[in-house]
């Protein structure tokens, strides 16, 4: 009996190793790793300016007597802005006009005796010498009278200046001046940006000029990378900036100004092109220490282990990101319980599905 009982205990002993090693089997979920277009693309911070902006500046001197605009204003063409007082001005077109009607007057006068004299001097009544004098005497006020009409006309003109009007249909931008200033010809009044034909500024890096070229797609973004409009290069500038040591490029925005405004910040991301990437979902992203992992299921002498594997990421597509490098095509990768996951571990993959899903 006690040697019945001695191999019935060492058969437990030998069974409970088998036993405990099934348990430790973690069941996972996982995705097989496939390739899937992803674009290849950059990021830059952007400029949005209009095609069309104007700096106004005052064509005369004097003194700011009204301001009727006020920035961000939206203004119609030939909209009057601002004031410059016209006191004295007026007062130069007044005398001007009295002017003008004095040598009309004279003209009249010279007019009507030429006339007169004209028809005595046909008849032999007077000499040509009175009708030279005639004659000159009246192209002589004529040519006062229109000399007089077109310093009126100018002075009229020059009335107009005083008063500040919108070149164009736009947005009033920065009002620097105020009611009571003296202004001259340098004086920046405002700036008026056409509300419509907007461009993203972008300064690329020297090191990707042999990328750069026409009709590459460009997303328009704001700060909290929500995608605005989807664009495309149709300038590329044939120098490089300077200062920034950066090729401008430029690309059209279509959205009016209640969503994009004139020398707005936004973001831009350049997509150079499209290759095969593979892409894991968010969920199989673990981060120790600033490196990237995913837990992949490696058979190994019949079952499967998890192996944590560091990989690279790249863009996000939908919930997955794609990654540059550290997967291949087919790896299995673990999408459940990652965070009880070690390296080495037993675990049991309960399904399969495609990585981008």
């Amino acid at each position: 009996m006690l040697l019945g009982l001695a191999f019935i205990g060492c058969q437990k002993k030998e069974a409970a190793p088998a036993a405990g090693a099934g348990m430790q089997a973690m069941p996972v979920q996982t995705v097989a790793v496939t390739l899937e277009p992803v674009p290849q693309s950059s990021e830059y911070v952007a400029t949005i300016k209009s095609r069309r902006s104007a700096t106004l500046q005052p064509q005369v001197e004097g003194t700011l007597t009204g301001i009727s605009v006020r920035s961000g204003d939206r203004v119609q063409s030939g909209q009057a802005m601002m004031t410059i007082d016209p006191l004295h001005q007026k007062a130069q077109v007044e005398a001007q006009v009295a002017t003008e009607r004095q040598k009309k007057a004279v003209f009249d006068y010279n007019s009507t005796d030429f006339d007169r004299q004209k028809k005595l001097f046909e008849a032999g009544i007077i000499s040509r010498e009175v009708y030279d004098q005639s004659q000159q005497a009246y192209q002589n006020s004529k040519a006062d009278y229109d000399s007089a009409v077109a310093l009126r006309k100018t002075q009229e003109e020059q009335l107009a200046y005083y008063t500040i009007r919108a070149p164009f249909d736009g947005i009033v931008g920065d009002v620097p001046v105020h009611v009571g200033d003296h202004v001259a010809t340098t004086t920046m009044l405002t700036t008026v940006d056409e509300s419509k034909d907007l461009e993203a500024y972008i300064y690329v890096p020297t090191e990707r000029i042999a990328q750069l070229r026409p009709g590459l797609e460009v997303d328009i973004m704001d700060t909290t990378d929500k995608q605005l409009e989807k664009s495309k290069i149709d300038f590329i500038s044939p120098q490089v900036d300077s200062t920034l040591q950066g090729i401008l490029v430029k690309a059209p925005v279509h959205f009016g100004p209640e969503t994009l405004r004139n020398a707005q910040l936004v973001k831009a991301r350049i997509v150079w092109n499209t290759a095969p990437t593979a892409v894991v979902p968010v969920l199989a992203v673990t981060r120790q220490a600033g490196q990237t992992f995913v837990f992949v299921a490696r058979q190994q002498d019949g079952h499967f282990i998890a192996t944590q594997t560091p990989v690279v990421l790249g863009d996000t597509v939908g919930n997955s990101y794609s990654v540059t490098s550290g997967l291949s095509s087919g790896d299995k990768v673990i999408v459940s319980s990652t965070q009880f996951l070690v390296n080495g571990m037993p675990v049991m993959p309960m399904g399969a599905a495609h990585a981008g899903a």
